[in-house]
């Protein structure tokens, strides 16, 4: 049987995002890079609202939007669980969604004013933080 994995997230008050959308971009991050992977069973709908201190219909908005794209599978009775890998998108909508992320990143960095080997050194940092660290 499956361990309720906590979910280490935080959201932040100043976010320009709604906080529904800053739980499903945390969980989507986190089974992106590894630190939550098929079959581990997320907390229930009241122990995340508790955790975070916020409305449970907010974490339930969440839940279903993660569980409507795939992200999630619901077993009647036992929870939410990580869904299998899939692809989730198709190759032309990853694509759109890929350029349309860059296009957003240069308008926003560029006059920041950094060189671009700078920005592809901070980058490149970047993503080698998001690999998860192993636990024993």
């Amino acid at each position: 049987m499956a361990r309720t994995r906590p979910l280490m997230l935080q959201i932040a008050t100043g976010d320009p995002r709604p906080i529904a959308r800053q739980i499903i971009d945390a969980v989507r991050m986190q089974i992106a890079i590894g630190a939550l992977v098929h079959g581990d069973q997320l907390p229930s709908v009241r122990g995340l609202a508790q955790q975070l201190t916020i409305n449970p219909n907010t974490v339930a908005r969440a839940y279903a939007e993660l569980t409507t794209e795939g992200w999630l599978e619901a077993r009647q009775g036992m929870g939410l669980y990580v869904a299998a890998r899939r692809q989730r998108l198709s190759e032309g909508e990853r694509e759109r969604r890929l350029e349309d992320a860059i296009g957003r990143f240069v308008h926003d960095v560029v006059p920041l004013g950094y060189p671009p080997e700078a920005v592809r050194q901070r980058v490149d940092a970047a993503f080698q933080n998001l690999t998860p660290r192993k636990t024993a």
